[in-house]
């Protein structure tokens, strides 16, 4: 199978699809044949090695998974032993990240509880945008934001996916939402149905002296005291990623006393069965950039690493069958 290899962190254009056999599904792990893929924080920071804390996890001087891609839609072709929550023929998606990485190939072997049953008249393409940005949205907005009817919302990055769908969740509570981004992302997001969108190049959102019940933060780019000017006195915080040095530091804001500032530590996969009729029936949709052909996967994760992209980008891998 042709897969894309990193086997040294440096720049994407490193990167080169290789031939590769075909991976055997383990103890419940079932072959899913990939029909399309998105490119995610984790592969941005995998291929380059930064930041180097991240190392840790991804191996110290070079990858020890090295195939990219962490979410996937497609179809289950083969059932490792003891797998019996699919069967061969399932069309399935999912957030693949807590089994491993390797989706940027055409096939890949994930533990069969890593994945969902597509939502009903979804393609292949539209159900790979959706787990981890929707998961993640849903959990910082409604599961620990505890968003409620008509509050003023801020969703600092919020041209990318997860802000996107975290948009639309704030919109179906008949909340007014602003948007923090740059670029070209900016027009975009007003005809998404941002009531305003700020360019943090020219505006410190938390400078404006707006006050916010919720705050999304794709980024975390602003210090734990900058972000409480940001909030009414009952609003919230909520972090889905981002520096880690800011990341820790809200950590220790929040031990001392900032209780209203949390970080999302994701549930992968956690309430994508429950959402699934918003899905089929286009209550909630995936913004997506794409889909491109495969072979552009080194350009498309620099284009995502210098924030260019609107919503997920998505690769076609193989064609629906």
């Amino acid at each position: 199978m042709k897969a894309i290899f990193c086997e040294s962190y440096g720049a994407p254009e490193q990167l080169r699809s290789r031939d590769v056999p075909v991976p055997i599904p383990k103890d419940r792990q079932v072959l899913v044949r990939v029909h399309a893929t998105t490119v995610n924080d984790y592969d941005w920071s995998m291929v380059i090695g930064r930041p180097h804390i991240y190392r840790l996890f991804f191996g110290i001087f070079r990858p020890r998974r090295p195939i990219p891609g962490m979410e996937l839609a497609g179809k289950v072709v083969a059932l490792g032993p003891n797998a019996t929550r699919w069967r061969v023929g399932d069309a399935v998606y999912g957030d693949t990240s807590n089994g491993g990485l390797g989706t940027f190939a055409e096939f890949a072997a994930v533990p069969e509880d890593e994945l969902r049953r597509m939502p009903e008249g979804l393609s292949f393409v539209e159900a790979a945008a959706i787990p981890h940005a929707l998961e993640l949205a849903y959990q910082a907005v409604v599961e620990i934001g505890k968003l409620k009817d008509g509050e003023r919302v801020l969703i600092n990055g919020a041209g990318g996916g997860v802000g996107t769908f975290a948009l639309q969740l704030a919109k179906r509570q008949g909340c007014t939402v602003w948007g923090v981004d740059t670029g070209e992302k900016l027009q975009a997001m007003t005809a998404m149905g941002f009531d305003r969108v700020i360019d943090y190049k020219q505006l410190d959102f938390t400078q404006l002296g707006e006050r916010f019940d919720l705050v999304v933060d794709t980024k975390t780019t602003r210090s734990a005291g900058g972000l409480a000017r940001a909030l009414t006195p009952a609003g919230r915080y909520v972090t889905v990623g981002g520096d880690p040095g800011r990341l820790i530091a809200l950590l220790f804001a929040r031990w001392f006393g900032r209780r209203n500032m949390r970080i999302v530590a994701l549930k992968s996969n956690k309430n994508q069965d429950a959402l699934a009729p918003l899905l089929s029936g286009g209550a909630l949709k995936a913004v997506i950039d794409g889909p491109y052909a495969f072979h552009e996967l080194p350009r498309l994760i620099r284009r995502f690493g210098e924030g260019l992209h609107t919503g997920k980008v998505v690769v076609r891998v193989s064609e629906e069958q």
